[in-house]
Parts: C-alpha cells; structure tokens; sequence
C-alpha cells in the first residue's frame, strides 16, 4: 500500500470513529434502563451560583424556577459580572443574593464562577449547582442532582434542552441536534456506566470538587473543559436525565450565529487539543472513564461530522475512478456515512419526531451547507476569546 493510500485510510478511520461512537450511544439510550434513586440527606446544604451578564430582562423568570426549591439553609447567589444594566437590582428584589464584579480584562463566565467560589468559602455549602440566567430548572430538580452528587462524591449533570422558539428549518434541526447531543447520547453512555460532558447549566458538585477546579480562565465553552479537568482528577461528571432545566436559542439569527460560532469553534478546538491527550492518559491508566470522555469528546458538531463524510466520500469516489486506488479508505468511509445515518433515523424515531418532521428531517443536508460558513471560519478567522452571547431584548 503506498503512503498516498495509507494517509487515505487513516483519514477515513478517523471518520469511521465518531460515527461508531454516536451510534454505540443511540443504540445503549434505546435499552431500558433507570438511575437509583438517592434519597436526599435532610440537613444538606445547597448554594445555587447563577453567573450572570447583562440578564435583567430574563432573570427572574430563572430565581422564580429555584427559590421554591430552596431550603432555609440554602443560598442563591448571583454574580453580577460586568452588568451595564440593572441585573443585580432585579436579582436582590426578587430573592437572592447578589455580589458584583467589575474585571473588564478578566471577561468570561470561569471567571464569574471562580469568583462567586471564593466568596461562598467564606461558608461553604455541601453541594454548589450552576445555572445560567436564562434557565429554568424543572420542580425537584436540584435536590436530586445534590444528593445524587453527595451519594456517589462526583459532579452529576442534569439533562439540559435548548428549544426552537422559531419554526424555521434551521431552529427545528437545530433543536434535534441539541436533543441528540445533550440527551440520547450521554443517556447511552449513562446506561453504560460511563460518564458525559459537562453541559454549562444544571451542574451539582461537592464543595471539594469545585473549590480546587480550575475555573478562571477564559476558555470559550469552559463548561466542557471543566469537565475534561475534572475526570483527569478521577471526579468524570454523571449523566443525571430525570432532572431538567430548560433555555431556548434566541431568536434573531445574528445573536444565534455569535452563540453557535463560539460553540462550535470552542469544542474543535477541544477536540484538537484535548481528546488526543485524553486518549493516551486512558490508554496509560487503563481508565474507561478517560477513554469514554475522549471518544467522546472526538465526536465532531453533527453537521460538521455529516460534511466531512459527504465530502471526503465525494472525492474518494473520484480518486477512485480516476486512479483505481483507496478502495478501502472508499469502503470504510461509505460504512461510516451508513452508520451516521442510522444512528440519526433511530435518534429521530426514538426522540425526534415531537421536534421535527420526517420530511424536515431529509432537508438536513440543506442545514449542513448554511453551517460551512462556521467551519470555514474557524479555519480562517477562529473564535479564541470568550464573549457573552447577548439575549433577545424583550
């Protein structure tokens, strides 16, 4: 085999890999299966940490959502972070407490996080929860992720949705992606043992755990490289699904395209950086939990994995025809192209068919050619600093 054929066959196993790992996760999140149910300690203390930027007009729909939940030794504390606005006004008048921080040069949500840690050492909870200040968190959801958290001494995640106000086709495919990347997929790897991606709201740590985690930075999507951090110090977040807390994507489609340019760039960029190194530790330490966070973690956005595919499987073909060779790299990224297709009918069928058509659903290729432009812009002009996605003005 020459070097021209080995380099595509490599390519084409890399491909291969995501797709296996997405469809190893649709097929386990179809299998019956139920969390235990931990029985919350009565004196555990929770602090609830909301970061919040510039949040008036939707905080208080979030604090009403959580002060019902909350216990007389609870705390709801907000962070003001940088707010031009009345935010930290709104939040002391509606219930919590407040503090504020003003670092213009320090910008970005680990840094609001970090802070708001500091001050609640001063009387330390035995469960911190974040939550973002455009979430609504469902009745018991935060005494169940607590105690699931005390009971087992790991960070426990609870099922975060993002819905579609819109009902264009772009929000409705959006929504599904969403669906299958914070619901059916880490439910597989839950039903498996195996632990999920920090998801950046709904979150329930020890106090322990969060008061050493490496929080100021200003890591674009700092949720996932938390969660990364913190399975390399053997603290892998669990998947909790029956406890949810809600948001939805904005609806002008400047602000949704500044939101998903930082996501996506954000999570290529751990993909690079990360998984490969994530690899070789589990490999090292024969930890599944390591292994499982870095295939994982490989799994590219699922427009961008669909492109690729479609792409490579295009000029594969040619190079076949022209050049009679790299037919097994053909093969291998045809099997992959099956794969995806599958996993994504049977996510569909299994989770999908209340959020878009099966109509809609076979214009999906329409949705991955209007997300190219992210791509290409990462190549070229790569989102590397954090910036807060402003809300839709109400």
């Amino acid at each position: 085999m020459s070097f021209t054929e080995t380099l595509l066959l490599a390519i084409a196993i890399l491909l291969l890999i995501p797709s296996l790992v997405i469809f190893m996760q649709v097929l386990f999140a179809c299998l019956p299966g139920k969390h235990d149910n931990v029985t919350p300690v009565e004196d555990m203390s929770i602090a609830v940490l909301i970061p919040a930027h510039n949040e008036s007009s939707g905080i208080v729909a979030t604090l009403n959502s959580i002060l019902p939940q909350m216990k007389s030794n609870d705390r709801l504390l907000v962070v003001a972070d940088n707010c031009s606005d009345d935010t930290a006004e709104i939040a002391v008048a509606n219930g919590a407490e407040v503090i504020k921080r003003h670092d213009l040069e320090n910008r970005g949500k680990g840094f609001a996080l970090d802070f708001g840690i500091h001050y609640l050492a001063k009387n330390p909870p035995d469960i911190v929860i974040i939550v973002d200040a455009d979430c609504l968190v469902e009745a018991n959801a935060l005494k169940r992720i607590a105690a699931y958290a005390l009971h087992y001494g790991r960070p426990v995640q609870a099922l975060y949705m993002m819905y579609a106000k819109a009902p264009d086709l772009k929000s409705r495919i959006a929504e599904f992606a969403w669906c299958v990347k914070n619901l059916v997929r880490p439910l597989g790897y839950a039903k498996l043992g195996l632990p999920c991606q920090l998801m950046g709201t709904g979150m329930a740590f020890e106090w322990e755990t969060i008061l050493n985690a490496d929080l100021a930075n200003g890591n674009i999507v700092e949720d996932m490289k938390l969660g990364v951090d913190l399975s390399r110090s053997g603290k892998s977040p669990m998947f909790y699904p029956d406890a949810l807390v809600i948001s939805h994507f904005p609806e002008a489609s400047d602000i949704q395209s500044g939101q998903r340019t930082r996501w996506e760039h954000g999570h290529l960029m751990m993909i690079l950086f990360e998984a490969p190194k994530l690899l070789i530790q589990g490999v090292t330490k024969f930890d599944k939990n390591l292994l499982a966070m870095a295939f994982d973690l490989s799994v590219p956005p699922l427009a961008l994995l669909v492109a690729l595919l479609f792409g490579y499987s295009t000029a594969l073909g040619m190079v076949v025809m022209l050049f009679d060779i790299a037919q097994l790299a053909f093969q291998i990224t045809l099997s992959a192209l099956f794969i995806l297709t599958v996993s994504t009918a049977v996510a569909w069928w299994g989770w999908g068919r209340r959020i878009i058509t099966f109509s809609t659903l076979l214009l999906v290729p329409v949705y991955v050619i209007s997300k190219i432009p992210y791509y290409i812009k990462f190549l070229f002009k790569r989102q590397k600093a954090w910036n807060k996605t402003e809300r839709d003005k109400v």
